[in-house]
């Protein structure tokens, strides 16, 4: 992932953020050609106009967007294609994908793992930014929220209709010794774009501050990873 690569993720003052949510797209059978004749050129292997999708047999849902994707699924799907090197402090951290392709009754989504690799408690901010909650990626076209919450989409489309709220406060998490925690994170298109979730690859990167008792920072550092919609 790129040095460069700017974390988006809001959690400051609170800020009203138009978000996307994904959608999916009806599902429908390709059309029967009843009249191509064995030698006619749309045919053709070598034809580029022919749609590969549509010759291919797990094509269930005959969507393009979803590809080979059984029918009641929609594209695109996510899966996590980098991860950066581990961030220098006593924890490890790590995403996984729990959902991988949208539903009517549900969107992507995403498993964020903190591990402390240390023999003491250890007191990590912020909260919510150190899972991705509120993340928004580097082409401001997605954005990760808490999963479980209901969010102002239309049904079927995982793009969110309105803003959300989110309140201005610092959140530090307590990891105890040797202990593993995760968060889910829905995934949703910002509003703006076009359908209903993009394709594509997105960059998410977020701060992570280990504090002492009193909550001074002790020391920082930064870890991300890539996702792939297709």
């Amino acid at each position: 992932m790129s040095p460069t690569r700017r974390s988006l993720l809001r959690v400051g003052g609170l800020t009203a953020v138009g978000l996307l949510a994904g959608c999916i797209a009806d599902s429908g059978e390709p059309a029967d050609n009843d009249t191509t004749e064995p030698g006619d050129d749309t045919t053709e292997p070598g034809n580029n106009t022919t749609n590969d999708s549509l010759l291919d047999p797990g094509n269930q849902s005959g969507d393009p967007a979803g590809g080979t994707r059984p029918a009641g699924t929609g594209g695109p799907g996510v899966t996590v294609v980098h991860t950066d090197e581990q961030p220098s402090l006593p924890l490890e951290v790590a995403v996984t994908v729990t959902n991988e392709a949208a539903t009517d009754d549900a969107p992507p989504q995403l498993e964020v793992s903190i591990t402390n690799t240390s023999e003491q408690p250890v007191n990590v901010g912020e909260g919510r930014a150190i899972f991705f909650q509120y993340a928004i990626d580097d082409r401001e076209q997605l954005q990760l929220l808490p999963a479980g919450e209901a969010y102002p989409t239309k049904k079927g489309c995982w793009r969110l209709t309105d803003g959300i709220a989110i309140t201005e406060e610092y959140r530090i998490r307590t990891i105890e010794a040797g202990k593993t925690v995760t968060e889910k994170l829905d995934v949703y298109a910002l509003k703006g774009g076009d359908g209903c979730l993009p394709v594509g690859t997105f960059d998410f990167e977020t701060t992570y501050t280990v504090m002492n008792e009193t909550g001074e920072e002790q020391k920082q550092d930064r870890w991300g990873f890539t996702i792939a919609m297709e």
